[in-house]
């Protein structure tokens, strides 16, 4: 078994929505990245490549290089199951902590965990999306910006 840890942020921009877990959540705001900035999902693919040892998501999707301008965070997540099934490993489960005052994440949690379940060939009941605030301090308080924090543990196939 392996275990890797992730942690994403992103300020809030301009917009009408954020995606987060690759699912489109209405929202005062967009963010502020150079992909769609889906901190889910950001957070889940460091966990993933740390479990593995194989860098961060910055090593495999560079910021600098723009075929990732505006990409799809899920195509990270699908390149992320890949290298996981290529080193013999499989999901055991993923639990996922959204950190923000808005927008609410638990309407969307369950569509969230389906999403990533799809790109992760793995099931629901494997992830855990939750969220939660941080009592109006800090950067995520003052409602500037979304955070969120995985944990994976990989098994042996």
């Amino acid at each position: 078994m392996r275990i890797g840890n992730g942690f994403d942020v992103h300020a809030f921009g301009d917009g009408d929505h954020v995606t987060l877990g690759g699912v489109r959540v209405p929202h005062s705001h967009g963010v502020v990245a150079h992909s769609d900035g889906d901190v889910v999902i950001h957070a889940l693919c460091d966990a993933i490549f740390g479990a593995l040892a194989l860098g961060d998501i910055g090593t495999h999707f560079p910021p600098s290089d723009e075929r990732w301008r505006n990409a799809d965070s899920r195509q990270f997540l699908r390149h992320a199951a890949l290298l996981m099934e290529q080193h013999g490993y499989a999901l055991g489960n993923a639990d996922i902590t959204v950190i923000c005052e808005t927008p609410k994440v638990g309407p969307h949690a369950q569509a969230m965990r389906e999403c990533l379940a799809a790109d992760l060939d793995s099931d629901p009941g494997r992830i855990s999306v939750k969220a939660t605030t941080t009592e109006k301090l800090g950067f995520t308080g003052r409602g500037e910006g979304i955070a969120a924090q995985a944990v994976v543990l990989l098994e042996r196939l």
